[in-house]
């Protein structure tokens, strides 16, 4: 499927926008109380917060129960900071992270064939050697996210780490290309390699054991605070939701903390990634949003998430 990524607001983000302010002005502005804290309440308020923000737009339409998985094309293998690579077939991205003593990637894409074909061919073209990867880092117990994981570690002898819970969650799938357990993530461990310090967050509610990294980054030299929140589509059910806005929270407030100003996806709908990446060499760097920028991305998801728990009875 043909896109722009020239386009700071597309027509249909556009008419997105439009329908969320007038949606808004009908609930008086989106101030809540008892007649209005419907869904409906909530996910204007949404939409409010996200205004003409692509990236914002883009999550509130991710987030939304009729969400349609686009089809979107594949970028070639890119460095989005000095010491972070996106490494993508389009829909969903793995990210390596470059330190004084190896890489550390986060997510390892659906099969074996993408880990060697995306993943070690992508770090190659980017004069990067594969057998330098560390650890893998998987965010949660989806196929799309482990896939490729055991090539990586039988191949290149990476550490595969994961949340316990999600572990046991992923063994009892019928997923394919499962990796044997290795190393389990607990909440708040602090990841070393070398020159840089990944600190990883247990954000529950996607899965049973979700995982949202907290790592350093740089941009021309530049340091900056990234974080990457490890999995977008909210579950069916109150007790789920309550417990993935829970999370949101969580990282909210560790972000607050850690001043964290860089956003990051591994799945690039979620976020205008793929756009953003087409916007790479400009002046600013697009995914430096600033810490207020990430606070904003993480109050637009808890608003469309308390929605949700509205609209499943709870």
């Amino acid at each position: 499927m043909s896109r722009h990524f020239d386009s700071p607001l597309s027509r249909r983000k556009l008419g997105r926008y439009a329908a969320g302010v007038g949606a808004a002005a009908l609930l008086g502005g989106g101030v809540a109380n008892a007649a209005t804290e419907t869904a409906e309440h909530y996910y204007a308020k949404a939409r409010r917060l996200a205004g003409r923000d692509p990236v914002l737009l883009d999550l509130v339409d991710a987030l939304s129960r009729d969400f349609v998985l686009p089809d979107l094309p594949a970028p070639a293998p890119v460095k989005v900071f000095d010491n972070v690579a996106v490494l993508s077939i389009g829909w969903v991205s793995a990210l390596a992270l470059f330190t004084s003593d190896g890489i550390v990637l986060i997510d390892a894409l659906n099969t074996p064939a993408e880990a060697e074909n995306v993943i070690a061919s992508g770090l190659r073209t980017l004069g990067a050697d594969p057998a330098t990867i560390r650890y893998v880092i998987v965010t949660h117990g989806h196929f799309d996210h482990f896939g490729g994981a055991q090539y990586l570690a039988d191949t290149y002898g990476a550490r595969v780490m994961m949340s316990a819970a999600d572990w046991t969650y992923m063994a009892g799938t019928t997923q394919s290309n499962q990796p044997r357990r290795d190393l389990d993530i607990s909440d708040g461990q602090q990841l070393t390699v070398g020159d840089t310090t990944v600190t990883l967050n247990l954000t529950p509610g996607h899965t049973p054991g979700s995982v949202s990294p907290i790592f350093p980054v740089r941009d021309k030299g530049r340091r900056h605070t990234a974080m990457l929140w490890g999995g977008t589509r909210p579950p069916d059910t109150a007790a789920n939701l309550r417990t993935y806005l829970s999370s949101v929270e969580l990282l909210r407030n560790r972000m607050s903390q850690a001043r964290v100003d860089v956003e990051l996806s591994n799945h690039p709908f979620c976020d205008n990634g793929l756009e953003r990446i087409a916007q790479l060499g400009n002046a600013r760097n697009p995914f430096v949003v600033g810490v207020s920028g990430t606070q904003r991305f993480m109050n637009v998801m808890a608003n469309m998430v308390r929605g949700h728990i509205i609209a499943a009875g709870g």
